[in-house]
């Protein structure tokens, strides 16, 4: 069983099937139910949740400059996070949210030790706001802050079942990969994570583990240490 685990959430898990654009309370109950339900006993869970279902800062910038589509992406993120902070409550789930963008009247700062003290008293940690910086990814951030808090492993819970050799919405062929190093991922070019994300995960020894959000159990699968999904490490 995991001890530290960060689990990373796209912004369109947050939205209703065909409209990924959106908050829908019952994907978010949904979430926030399979969270509840998953958690062990001595595993401290924080996670880091994308911004895409309201805005995408590199593909929606219709004119907007890349730094100030990126800033809005960060700020999409916080809203996420407020709303998965909400629904957890509701599951009875102690949370906090701490996020890289300063916005004390709805939020925490990122500040690490405050965050790995709120998940040694057993609160998920929400963090938002991407790394704080433009240019970067949320699956960056993840790695980003799965590597500050010590975390033992990424959990990258998706649309579909693993990593694929393709993918499989339009690559009948594709199959499903069950363990890759992260160097093989790299050089494949499989597009699971940005590669500066699988960098910094591979720079610092920390596992990814890629499986199907929808699934029901899943998350509670993954925290208690079975096989789901797709796990990249070291060789």
């Amino acid at each position: 069983m995991y001890k530290r685990v960060l689990l990373k959430l796209s912004g369109e898990a947050l939205g209703t099937p065909g409209d990924s654009r959106s908050i829908s309370p019952s994907s978010l109950t949904y979430i926030a139910k399979e969270i509840a339900k998953g958690l062990r006993k001595g595993t401290r869970l924080a996670i880091v949740i994308g911004g895409g279902n309201i805005w995408r800062g590199a593909r929606d910038g219709h004119g907007i400059d890349r730094v100030t589509s990126d800033n809005m992406g960060m700020l999409a993120t916080i809203i996420n996070a407020m709303a998965l902070q909400n629904a957890l409550e509701h599951e009875g789930v102690s949370t906090r949210v701490q996020t890289a963008v300063e916005i004390s009247r709805v939020a925490e700062p990122f500040i690490r030790r405050r965050a790995i003290r709120h998940l040694e008293k057993d609160r998920v940690v929400i963090f938002a706001g991407g790394t704080g910086n433009p240019y970067f990814t949320t699956d960056t951030a993840a790695a980003l802050r799965a590597a500050e808090i010590g975390a033992d492993v990424i959990f990258k819970a998706t649309q579909v079942d693993g990593v694929y050799t393709g993918d499989p919405k339009k690559d009948p062929k594709a199959t499903l990969i069950k363990d890759i190093t992260y160097m093989s991922a790299l050089n494949k070019g499989l597009k699971f994570m940005d590669a500066s994300a699988l960098t910094l995960c591979m720079e610092n020894h920390i596992p990814i583990l890629v499986f199907n959000l929808h699934t029901p159990g899943n998350i509670g699968k993954a925290l208690s240490g079975k096989k789901v999904g797709t796990l990249i490490k070291q060789g």
